[in-house]
């Protein structure tokens, strides 16, 4: 993937974890949207179901979690510390592990599409969406 170089020419360390984006998917939900039901999940589309592409990032634009949306994400995510993280991205079980990462901006990954930052403790998580100047990009606290 294009990424890794671009991250790696940046002096961040990448360790790439192909078959571990789904446990990642499933511990950013139980950490971002666990106060929701089955129910309400699926009213959401937050997986794929009846017949519907599902995406982690509806939580945040069916305002069922506050968050910062556009610019003002970014911001707040280019002055996150991220010496540790993890990125992963809506339609893949491909994930990378990120140490070193403060250099990381909001900036360096807007070639990418429904793409997820996450630190260590899934704390807090940064997403860019297919849906450029529509939805997006999300920066989301799991306690404001």
């Amino acid at each position: 993937m294009k990424i890794v170089k671009k991250l790696e020419e940046m002096d961040i360390t990448v360790t790439e974890i192909p078959t571990q984006g789904s446990i990642l998917k499933k511990q950013w939900e139980d950490s971002f949207a666990s106060h929701l039901s089955h129910r309400e999940k699926e009213d959401i589309y937050l997986w794929d179901c009846r017949g519907y592409g599902g995406c982690l990032w509806h939580l945040f634009n069916y305002k069922k979690k506050d968050c910062l949306e556009g610019q003002e994400a970014e911001r707040v995510f280019d002055k996150m510390y991220k010496g540790f993280c993890y990125v992963f991205w809506q339609d893949s079980d491909y994930a990378l592990i990120l140490e070193n990462a403060d250099m990381l901006t909001a900036n360096d990954l807007a070639d990418e599409y429904d793409i997820y930052v996450v630190d260590k403790d899934f704390n807090w998580t940064y997403i860019d969406t297919h849906e450029k100047g529509l939805c997006g990009p999300y920066f989301g606290r799991r306690e404001w």
